[in-house]
């Protein structure tokens, strides 16, 4: 990658502002790590936010949820990194966890999309455990009277049941939402993602997040797919950017992850609308962006 590029890529997020000053009301602190591999971006990032026993405690059940959806292999950025994903089980595991799970809700054939991203056998070796999200039973239904448009939804039982929940998207464009990161990941909880399409598709994004509030979010900016998402044509719609947020504000985390796809944020409908139902806040000032080289 051109440093021109890479520059232009990270200029956003080194103009935002700084931690607050004392006796300001707290900020959603973000973290945005560059220049370095999944597995040290991860590295840096958690420990910036207390490290990963901050968020697993010894004897929690843990689900991770990466995005899968796609049958391409990593180069692609079609789905999220399989060593990020990785690295992320083999902390939780080390922190305690009882038991770490791994699914996505697929758009291709599911265990071709598990095997081409690598991430099936990457969290099999890390000491994860893949799980069924393919078929109608793994889903159980709940409501939540006060969304906007999905106010019941068959949502994946192993969400509902884990005392942690770790959303780990890849950053990527998105014809429909314009971007995919952090709440765009939802629709990998979701049976019925053509409710959500025919429904108002940013306001069904912005209401699967009121279904589980993440306890850590970590956007993979590793290989960053900028045209022809959320699949991807050819690698030419790849750029390599070495770059991971972490928070767990699932609005502040995709505000900035928006402005690092070169997307204004009030142009990405969905992310006003998690703010309003509470889920985080889209407010810059309102935010603690800490920098860090890997």
């Amino acid at each position: 990658m051109k440093r021109r590029e890479f520059l232009a890529a990270g200029a956003a997020l080194a103009a935002l502002p700084l931690a607050a000053a004392e006796g300001d009301a707290p900020k959603s602190k973000v973290v945005a790590v560059r220049n370095g591999e999944p597995e040290a971006l991860f590295r840096k990032g958690i420990a910036a936010l207390g490290g990963i026993a901050a968020f697993v405690k010894p004897g929690q059940k843990v689900v991770v949820k990466p995005n899968i959806g796609w049958d391409r292999t990593p180069e692609f950025g079609a789905n999220t990194n399989p060593a990020l994903v990785a690295e992320i089980v083999r902390q939780c595991l080390a922190a305690g966890a009882a038991q770490v799970e791994v699914f996505d809700h697929t758009c291709n054939v599911w265990n071709r999309c598990y095997r081409s991203s690598g991430i099936d056998e990457a969290v099999r070796q890390a000491g994860g455990t893949m799980v069924n999200a393919h078929e109608r039973d793994a889903y159980r239904e709940v409501s939540r009277p006060h969304a906007g448009s999905m106010k019941s939804a068959l949502i994946h039982r192993a969400i509902l049941d884990a005392d942690v929940f770790i959303n780990v998207p890849i950053l990527k464009t998105h014809g429909g939402a314009k971007v995919t990161a952090a709440l765009k990941n939802f629709m990998g909880l979701v049976w019925d993602r053509q409710f959500m399409h025919a429904h108002n598709l940013d306001q069904c994004i912005a209401d699967a997040a009121l279904y589980r509030k993440p306890d850590l979010n970590v956007v993979d900016a590793y290989r960053v797919m900028q045209t022809n998402g959320p699949r991807g044509v050819s690698l030419n719609d790849v750029r390599t950017l070495r770059y991971q947020l972490l928070s767990a504000d699932i609005v502040a985390i995709d505000t900035l992850a928006a402005k690092l796809l070169r997307f204004d944020p009030a142009a990405v409908r969905y992310i006003a609308l998690a703010a309003k139902h509470g889920l985080g806040t889209d407010d810059e000032a309102r935010m603690e962006v800490v920098r860090l080289e890997a």
